[in-house]
């Protein structure tokens, strides 16, 4: 029987699960059946991106689930996200609509600007995703604002191509000059957001605007290990971490249940992702205990300011946290 997911309501009304999958680094080659399995454990929400390379696969995923009459389409909560090299407005539809057609789907449920960069146009018969390098292997800035991006996600919300859109790797800054000028404020925040980067104003200013906000790499450097992220190896890892490890002893439950449960006890939505059966069930039963005050407060006094997923920790030059 799997556990019951809780869901946070988001400002327009819509319904999303505070633990999700998250496609992040899952193989094209075990992404179907991925999907497939997390779906027959009880996930109803996965977070994917164009940037991830596997949105056919993911599809297929869904779709065979459905096909066995697992889920319908309507108990899925499926998250996708517009590239950088997509910014301009007159762009922002059209790879919409082709990432709709990599999932055979008709809307998402949440659509996600990834990162406040606009980068030139790589049409998708040239390379597909395109990453942050253009097709002469340079770093290429667009010239399309983040206003005009947003206005053109406004439009296709408008149009039900989504059901709810947000935006990600946004700083505070940022997040005041959309209340500018949205017509609609977005839905949710998706950030880096694990013990060692708690971002709490960030998160208190978004929810103060009815923001919902997901966390993503809820276990700091274990998920930048295999990108061999020389940050990530000089850093305790969060997973065997003392601290982490007596409070999860304390509670009988795994050191990941225990950080997954510091976010989603404070409302932040969370999308971990695991191949291993146990520890995918593991990972979506981290609503049904409470650490105490004392423990949230200490997890929070982890914090180190420590961010890892910052495109210079990849050598490309742009320091959007600078």
């Amino acid at each position: 029987m799997a556990p019951t997911v809780p869901s946070v309501k988001l400002n327009n009304g819509k319904e999303m699960p505070l633990v999700g999958f998250g496609l992040w680094k899952v193989n094209n080659d075990t992404c179907a059946d991925q999907v497939y399995n997390a779906i027959k454990t009880g996930y109803r929400l996965f977070d994917g991106a164009c940037d991830y390379g596997n949105e056919v696969e993911s599809g297929q995923g869904v779709k065979r689930a459905i096909d066995e009459g697992l889920v319908k389409r309507e108990d899925l909560f499926i998250v996708s996200k517009l590239w950088n090299s997509f910014h301009d407005k007159e762009r922002v539809k059209p790879i919409l609509k082709k990432q709709l057609a990599d999932w055979g789907l008709e809307y998402f449920d949440l659509y996600i600007i990834h990162f406040p960069i606009s980068l030139k146009y790589i049409d998708p018969s040239v390379r597909y995703p395109p990453g942050f390098f253009d097709e002469n292997d340079k770093l290429s800035p667009g010239k399309a604002s983040l206003e005009d991006t947003y206005h053109a996600m406004e439009e296709c919300y408008e149009e039900g191509l989504m059901k709810s859109f947000g935006i990600s790797n946004y700083v505070g800054a940022l997040l005041l000059d959309v209340e500018r000028y949205a017509k609609h404020l977005p839905q949710t925040l998706q950030i880096e957001h694990h013990p060692y980067l708690v971002q709490q104003d960030l998160v208190d200013l978004a929810k103060s605007r009815g923001i919902a906000v997901t966390a993503y790499s809820s276990f700091g450097p274990s998920s930048f290990l295999e990108l061999k992220m020389q940050k990530a190896h000089d850093t305790p890892l969060l997973l065997e971490h003392e601290t982490i490890k007596s409070i999860a002893d304390k509670h009988s439950k795994t050191p990941a249940q225990v950080l997954l449960r510091w976010s989603t006890q404070r409302d932040i939505a969370v999308i971990p992702k695991s191949n291993n059966p146990e520890r995918l069930a593991q990972n979506l039963d981290v609503c049904s205990f409470d650490l105490s005050k004392e423990d949230i407060e200490t997890i929070s006094g982890m914090d180190k300011d420590l961010r890892f997923n910052s495109p210079p920790n990849y050598g490309i030059d742009v320091p959007i946290y600078a």
